[in-house]
């Protein structure tokens, strides 16, 4: 009673909010942490692509210096005494008048000599000022050896490189909510087959009681009857344990608390959509992770142009104006070639093709691990749907061969065992269905992952000649 009393409680608080498999994924590609994490990131290669590209046209700065200078220089008059002694005794003789006594030219070039001698040999000159000067200056590169096309170049990759990430950690995200999704659904069939097990388990219990207190069996048929019951109690709890720890993990993965019921069930194709062949040839243009490491490659490359472009010497046209009331200005062209720097570029540029040549070997690499997942998957697919229709048949044997043993029990003509064995049987068959679905549609969304179109995983669930697990 008390079992039964938990079961009842639980079905009245799954009545809560139903979402199918589409609305599941649109609510994780939507709102997810990893979405706007990668949303962000996408953002940000873009506009650090847009960021470079104007580099190659000019730098136009505005400069304002502003300073003050003290200055103290000793400038020797030796020279300036010496010709102020001779142009003033040259200036006075041409000025005497004729007839003048040549007696007294010595005492007058005297007292110039001596007033002469009255100024310092040296002087003391002080320099002091506080300016301030703007400016506009212009910087232009004429030639980067490269360089400038290779950041451009290096940025644009970077910006669809971060694309492909996004795209791939969505599917990532389909992935997972496949698993999480569809391992409740799993969960419910296992607990609902345990719940039948146990119902069944005990009408056959309450049979047993009634048939030995007739006394049609004896206390140990009956006894057996008991043990199968306690067993499908325990794996009917087990299972509801396992219920409520998968529904957690989903409602925690969608960011909620009150998903309890799941619109779309486990599901088995009947029919394969595509070829294997046709996957194995088409996974390299769809696949989000092979098409991002050949942009790695592509980044390698651009790497060998920058290291190249290191060598190269470097063409800048330069100009400046002066916005004070003097109007200076200055333009010219630098050309610069690096001679030594410590740094050995030749073995810049040969570590860079090794680079290169890595990330092609890894790609290649890679693609073979792809193409095993493909094939294993492509099989367990096809497994799983040769499993469900040899389950399906299973099935009906079960339960017809349930409904004889039961009648022979009745009429005492089977054992207490064989009911237990049939009515187990037939639980397992159930439990081994949904099992097998759920195997399949793993498969099914590995498969897809592999070759880059998991996108289109829901159009297996609505696909025509589907056997739904309800």
């Amino acid at each position: 009673m008390t079992l039964l009393s938990s079961a009842a409680l639980y079905s009245t608080t799954t009545l809560a909010q139903s979402i199918s498999y589409a609305q599941a994924e649109q609510s994780v590609l939507t709102d997810s942490y990893s979405t706007q994490a990668n949303q962000a990131l996408q953002q940000a290669s873009q506009l650090q692509a847009e960021a470079v590209k104007g580099l190659g046209l000019p730098r136009v700065d505005l400069n304002v210096r502003a300073y003050a200078f003290h200055s103290e220089v000793d400038i020797p008059l030796d020279s300036f005494k010496n010709n102020l002694e001779q142009t003033l005794e040259q200036g006075i003789n041409d000025r005497l008048p004729t007839g003048f006594p040549d007696s007294f030219k010595p005492v007058i070039n005297q007292a110039i000599h001596s007033g002469v001698g009255l100024f310092p040999d040296s002087a003391n000159v002080v320099l002091e000022d506080q300016v301030i000067r703007p400016t506009v200056s212009v910087l232009m590169p004429l030639y980067t050896g490269g360089l400038t096309s290779s950041a451009k170049e290096v940025a644009n990759i970077q910006a669809q490189r971060s694309q492909l990430t996004s795209q791939q950690q969505q599917d990532v995200q389909r992935f997972e909510l496949i698993q999480a999704y569809f391992n409740v659904q799993l969960q419910k069939q296992l607990h609902a087959s345990s719940r039948l097990n146990f119902n069944a388990m005990q009408g056959h219990y309450s049979n047993a009681l009634k048939l030995e207190n007739q006394g049609f069996i004896s206390k140990g048929q009956r006894m057996q009857f008991e043990v199968a019951k306690n067993n499908a109690e325990r794996a009917y709890q087990n299972t509801e344990g396992s219920l409520r720890s998968s529904l957690f993990k989903l409602n925690n993965l969608l960011q909620s608390h009150d998903i309890n019921e799941l619109s779309t069930p486990l599901f088995v194709n009947s029919t394969q959509n595509q070829s294997l062949n046709g996957l194995l040839k088409t996974y390299a243009e769809q696949s989000s992770l092979i098409r991002k490491m050949q942009m790695d490659t592509q980044l390698a490359n651009a790497n060998i142009k920058v290291q190249s472009a290191a060598k190269k010497p470097n063409l800048f046209a330069f100009g400046e104006y002066s916005l004070d009331d003097k109007q200076n200005w200055i333009v010219g062209v630098v050309a610069r070639y690096n001679l030594f720097s410590g740094v050995d570029k030749n073995k810049n540029i040969q570590a860079a093709e090794l680079q290169r040549y890595a990330s092609e070997q890894i790609t290649e690499r890679t693609k073979q691990e792809i193409e095993n997942i493909i094939y294993s998957s492509y099989s367990e697919v096809s497994s799983a749907q040769q499993s469900h229709q040899l389950l399906q048949q299973n099935l009906k044997a079960a339960q017809e061969n349930l409904r004889i043993q039961s009648l022979s029990f009745k009429e005492d003509m089977g054992t207490a065992t064989q009911v237990i064995d049939a009515q187990n049987m037939l639980s397992s068959l159930k439990a081994e269905m949904a099992l097998n679905a759920y195997k399949y549609v793993l498969s099914l969304a590995t498969l897809l992952q592999s070759h880059g179109s998991i996108d289109q995983f829901q159009s297996y669930v609505n696909q025509s000649q589907t056997n739904y697990i309800r």
